[in-house]
């Protein structure tokens, strides 16, 4: 007789996720060591231009440790080269140790296997265009390859667009060509970014960019899927199996559905069954990795220390929209692009994170001239708003975040909701 499927509660699944992100119980040390353990929890940070109070990788680091040292972290960044740029489900800052898993990604683009969508996010069609350009480009790539290698690391600027055919786009990149050849020798592998002052990067060969250490092993592809699915589903604490694609190394798991029945099979990999409050069970199948079942018992057993922050709009918790909406019951999409009087929300809105609960959020501005963290806006979750706990908490976290950016005060200037008004500032 098949063994009945297990079975845990939304609220376990929910904590189970948290937990897994470093986002509840105690809080790491801001050192190194600390940071490296929390980063092989998260195994990427996604980068982003933006930077309305803080790039959002810092935002990520901070939500989990507080007010960290930023020294800290650059000097694991540039001198250890202990993470580089590349994709994961964005332009991301990965580790170094994961580079056999990236490779493998360098190189399905490099051979144009067009059964693969290789990085996944533009898909076959896109990414044969890409290598039919680079061929139309040759002078191009070898000007910036061989001016890379005299000169590097140097900034796009620094590089003459020998171009014969443009790039076509109907977005930003429309005959950006060095900007483009930059990007596409990057997905390659060819080159890395070794430093960067503001957005500017600083391109450099990947092989003088990458630490002496670098692990260079060849990875078979089910070898590759294999590992990167269970960082994946250990990065997610209790997933569905497009989750687990759309995570990590986004779209990039060729053959998923049979490594998982395999790692289903060797008990590596657990199926479970979510319960929600009113006793039915949420649309699965639900796993989770064997390694995490003591967790999962611990927080039946009620070992839960939740904590309350603010999470940056591209944070690994909620990056992907479908998945927060099903397990947190919390619709959210960022509004930097639709014109400000179609905002529902605000610019560049912050989910707030309280326990297990996302229970509204917040749209803040570092006015960094006067010091001064300005909150055009709170808007709590509907079930949420005669929560004064909520608000209170919420109003903290926002102090939190004032204070590691340096802000003198804080100033609620929009929409606050009622019962959260006055805790806020409490």
């Amino acid at each position: 007789m098949p063994k009945a499927e297990r079975r845990i509660t939304l609220e376990t699944a929910r904590r189970l996720a948290v937990t897994r992100q470093h986002l509840s119980g105690p809080v790491l040390p801001g050192t190194a060591e600390g940071m490296k353990e929390l980063l092989r929890d998260l195994r990427c940070l996604q980068l982003d231009p933006i930077s309305v109070l803080a790039r959002t990788h810092e935002l990520v680091l901070f939500s989990r440790l507080g007010a960290f040292d930023r020294s800290v972290f650059e000097s694991l960044r540039w001198d250890e080269r202990w993470l580089f740029e590349y994709l994961a489900h964005a332009a991301s800052m990965v580790l170094t140790e994961d580079f056999p898993l990236h490779r493998w990604t360098m190189r399905q683009f490099t051979t144009g296997r067009d059964e693969l969508p290789s990085w996944g996010l533009t898909g076959v069609a896109w990414e044969q265009r890409a290598r039919a350009w680079i061929a139309e480009n040759d002078a191009l790539r070898r000007h910036v390859l061989s001016t890379i290698r005299r000169q590097g690391p140097v900034p796009s600027r620094a590089l003459e667009d020998l171009s014969t055919e443009s790039w076509r786009s109907s977005g930003w990149t429309h005959e950006r060509n060095v900007s483009r050849m930059l990007d596409l020798l990057w997905l390659s592998g060819r080159i890395l970014v070794a430093g960067r002052t503001g957005n500017q990067k600083f391109w450099d060969l990947a092989e003088r960019v990458l630490p002496a250490w670098t692990p260079r092993r060849g990875m078979t592809e089910r070898a590759v899927v294999r590992r990167a699915a269970q960082l994946s589903l250990r990065g997610l604490g209790v997933a569905r199996t497009g989750e687990i694609r759309r995570h990590f190394t986004r779209n990039r798991y060729p053959g998923l559905n049979e490594v998982l029945a395999a790692l289903k099979r060797e008990g590596a990999v657990v199926p479970v069954t979510v319960i929600q409050s009113d006793g039915t069970a949420l649309a699965g199948p639900w796993l989770i990795h064997a390694e995490d079942l003591p967790m999962v018992e611990r927080l039946e057993a009620g070992e839960w220390q939740p904590r309350t922050t603010v999470l940056s709009p591209f944070d690994n918790l909620v990056c992907d929209r479908a998945r927060t909406e099903r397990l947190f019951g919390f619709w959210y999409r960022i509004e930097i692009y639709v014109p400000p009087p179609d905002r529902q929300y605000g610019y560049y809105v912050l989910p707030v994170l309280h326990g297990d609960r996302l229970v509204g959020r917040i749209d803040p501005v570092f006015d960094r001239k006067a010091r001064r963290l300005r909150v055009n806006a709170v808007h709590a979750e509907p079930d949420m708003e005669a929560e004064r706990s909520a608000g209170a908490a919420t109003g903290q976290a926002v102090r939190d975040l004032a204070a590691w950016l340096g802000a003198r005060d804080v100033t609620y200037e929009g929409t606050v909701p009622a019962v959260w008004a006055r805790a806020l500032r409490s």
